[in-house]
């Protein structure tokens, strides 16, 4: 069956296709994704403006990730304006984020710890606290942001 297949000379039921994902020790899923995964690249483009989380006054929050990636690994472009700040309620139980300071100065605080970071700095946090981060510098500072959901 699995030669008929691979032939495209037989499409296999959706019960052949679940005894074919545990033969190799994977559920439906996995090998639906691992099909889909394999074939296709996923772009996020520059002007997609579906990308942009957040823009106003204070910063401007840019979607690197694919929007299906949302609640596990999430990746932002972030830019504040001399003065702006990004404040932050408590993210779910466990929740990390990873900055790089490409361009700027900022103050970065988790909870009770502050930190301030430079061009080419970069800090990892806990985001399961309150969080914040201002650009405590006289330009526009430029910041890549991965929020990790554990």
């Amino acid at each position: 069956m699995l030669s008929e297949i691979e032939r495209e000379r037989a499409n296999p039921t959706l019960s052949v296709t679940y005894r074919i994902a545990r033969a190799f020790g994977l559920s439906l899923q996995d090998l639906i994704e691992s099909a889909d995964s394999a074939s296709s690249i996923q772009v996020t483009r520059a002007k997609d403006r579906a990308q942009i989380f957040r823009s106003d006054s204070q910063c401007q929050i840019r979607t690197l990730s694919p929007l299906n990636l949302e609640k596990d690994v999430e990746f932002y472009e972030l830019r504040l304006p001399a003065g702006g700040a990004l404040n932050s309620q408590a993210h779910v139980d466990g929740t990390r984020e990873f900055l790089t300071l490409e361009e700027g100065i900022v103050s970065l605080q988790s909870g009770n710890f502050n930190e301030s970071l430079s061009k080419g700095d970069s800090a990892t946090y806990r985001a399961d606290v309150v969080h914040s981060i201002v650009n405590t510098g006289k330009i526009e500072a430029v910041l890549f942001l991965v929020v990790n959901y554990r």
